[in-house]
C-alpha cells in the first residue's frame, strides 16, 4: 500500500506531535512553518513525550503553502484566529480527490473549510492533547493523545462513519495514535466545547493551570455552572449529552497534569485569543434558541477585555 501523503499546516504543539507520529509511522508528512521554519529545516523538530521522546532529523518543511506538493490529507493544525488564511492556504495543499482534516477547537470551523474547498471531503478532527511548544521545533507531549474523527454535512446531520474516516484512522492507529470514529461531528463538536469553554477561558482570567482551578471551591464551580450551560445549548441544537458527562469532564480535569491551556498560552504570548469559534459561535446559538447563559456570557465579556485581539 502506497503511504498516504499529509501536508501539516500550522507545525505547533499539536500539528507538529501528531505529524511526527504519523512520519514516524510511515506516511509521507510534509509541514507548513511560519517563524519556525529556518530553525527546523537547520535543526529538526523534537518532541519529548511521557511517552518517550522522538525526532525527526530532516522534516520535510515549507515556508510558503505555494511550495506544498499537493497531499492526499491536509490537517489544519492552525489557531481559529487564523481560518482567514485557510482560501490562500488549502488549495495548493490538497489534492483534487483529497481530503481537509480540521484540528482545531470550536465550532463550525468544518464550514470554514467547506467554504474555500465546497467540492472536498471535509473531516473533523478533535484532538484530546496537553501538548505545548516550548521552543522553535521544540514540543513538550503532557498527557492524553486520543483523536476523535468525524466527517462534516452541510446540513449538519450526522454522516456515520465514512470510508475517509476509516482510512485516515488507519493511519493515526498505526502511529500508535489511540482514535475514536464519530458518527455525529456536531455532537462531538459540542462535547469538546464542554471542557474548552470552561477551562481555557478561566485559565486566562485566573492566571493559572488547570489544576489550581479544579482545587478551589468556588472556581470548581464556576467551572462546573459554565459546563451546564453548554449542555444546555446543545440540547437546543438537538444534541443530547448526559449530565454525567459533566462529574466524567470534572474528574478527568482534576486527575490531569497541571496544564495551560492553549488559550492561556496565547494570553502570555500576547497573540489573539481564539473567541469566535470557542466562545462567539456557541453564544449565537443559544441567543438564536433563547436560551440564557449568564456564565458563559461573563466569561466571555473579561476575555475580549483581556484580548489583544479584541484592541487591535
Amino acid at each position: 500500500m502506497v503511504a498516504r501523503s499529509y501536508a501539516i499546516i500550522g507545525t505547533g504543539a499539536l500539528g507538529g506531535y501528531y505529524g511526527a507520529r504519523l512520519h514516524h509511522a510511515g506516511s509521507d508528512v510534509h509541514f507548513l512553518l511560519h517563524s519556525d521554519y529556518e530553525h527546523v529545516r537547520a535543526h529538526g523538530l523534537r518532541v519529548v513525550s511521557k511517552d518517550g521522546d522522538f525526532s525527526i532529523a530532516r522534516p520535510q518543511a515549507y515556508a510558503a503553502a505555494r511550495d506544498l506538493p499537493r497531499c492526499d490529507v491536509a490537517a489544519v493544525c492552525l489557531k481559529t484566529t487564523q481560518n482567514g488564511l485557510l482560501p490562500a492556504l488549502l488549495p495548493p495543499a490538497v489534492k483534487g480527490d483529497g481530503v481537509v482534516l480540521m484540528m482545531q477547537n470550536g465550532l463550525g470551523i468544518e464550514g470554514d473549510a467547506a467554504a474555500v474547498l465546497p467540492r472536498h471531503t471535509i473531516l473533523g478532527g478533535l484532538a484530546f492533547l496537553c501538548s505545548n511548544k516550548v521552543g522553535p521545533g521544540d514540543i513538550q507531549h503532557l498527557d492524553y493523545g486520543a483523536v476523535r474523527i468525524g466527517e462534516h454535512r452541510s446540513d449538519g446531520r450526522p454522516a456515520g462513519i465514512t470510508p475517509a474516516m476509516l482510512a485516515i484512522a488507519d493511519d493515526f492507529k498505526r502511529a500508535g495514535i489511540p482514535i475514536v470514529l464519530e458518527d455525529d461531528l456536531v455532537l462531538a463538536r459540542w462535547k469538546k466545547l464542554v471542557w474548552n469553554i470552561p477551562y481555557n477561558g478561566m485559565c486566562v482570567i485566573e492566571g493559572c493551570t488547570t489544576d489550581v482551578l479544579m482545587a478551589a471551591a468556588k472556581t470548581r464551580a464556576r467551572c462546573e455552572a459554565i459546563m451546564r450551560e453548554v449542555l444546555a445549548i446543545a440540547a437546543a441544537q438537538g444534541r443530547q449529552i448526559h449530565p454525567s458527562f459533566v462529574e466524567a469532564m470534572l474528574a478527568d480535569t482534576a486527575k490531569m497534569a497541571p496544564y495551560k491551556p492553549s488559550m492561556l498560552l496565547d494570553y502570555e504570548r500576547r497573540q489573539p485569543l481564539e473567541l469566535e469559534a470557542i466562545y462567539r459561535r456557541p453564544l449565537a446559538a443559544a441567543a438564536a434558541a433563547g436560551i440564557p447563559c449568564p456564565e458563559i456570557a461573563a466569561l466571555h465579556a473579561r476575555l475580549v477585555e483581556m484580548d489583544v485581539g479584541s484592541r487591535t
